[in-house]
């Protein structure tokens, strides 16, 4: 089993994505270990092996795709368009409503793989809770409208 929490780094995972003209394995193997939590998964064995095997067969578009329906199962695929050399990715939450009201996350890459593998990197940032406390935290240093008062000499 992997250590919780998962450490993301989607800001360098993004760039190298980005950089990357096309999908390798060794890359492709880089993103399932530092992103995915559920792979493998012990619930849902025959996507397991699926992507396994897309994998095996270098099918990174359908890798990709079962990776999103494994990773964010409240998350579809939006629209896939290809405009002007490059491949356009929107995944949402919310895929029946309207384009203005929907909050998508959209990537792009001249490779179809690599742009709906960055939107699932965004969208799986998106998704990721954030470790916070129940209790705002207080600014070091107060406003500097406001003095600080002494409680004992009010007494």
């Amino acid at each position: 089993m992997r250590p919780e929490p998962l450490h993301l780094d989607p800001a360098g995972l993004s760039d190298r994505l980005h950089d990357a003209t096309a999908l390798t394995p060794k890359l492709m193997s880089e993103l399932v270990a530092s992103v995915c939590r559920r792979f493998p998964s012990f619930g849902q064995p025959e996507k397991t092996a699926r992507i396994r095997e897309l994998i095996q067969l270098r099918a990174w578009t359908d890798a990709s795709l079962a990776l999103i329906d494994l990773e964010l199962p409240f998350w579809q695929v939006r629209r896939i368009a290809y405009d002007e050399g490059e491949w356009y990715c929107a995944l949402s939450r919310e895929r029946e409503l309207p384009d203005w009201l929907d909050r998508s996350v959209e990537a792009r890459h001249t490779d179809l793989a690599l742009a709906i593998l960055s939107a699932f990197i965004e969208a799986r940032r998106i998704s990721s809770p954030s470790i916070q406390t129940s209790v705002p935290g207080v600014a070091p240093h107060g406003d500097e409208l406001y003095e600080r008062v002494n409680p004992d000499h009010f007494g």
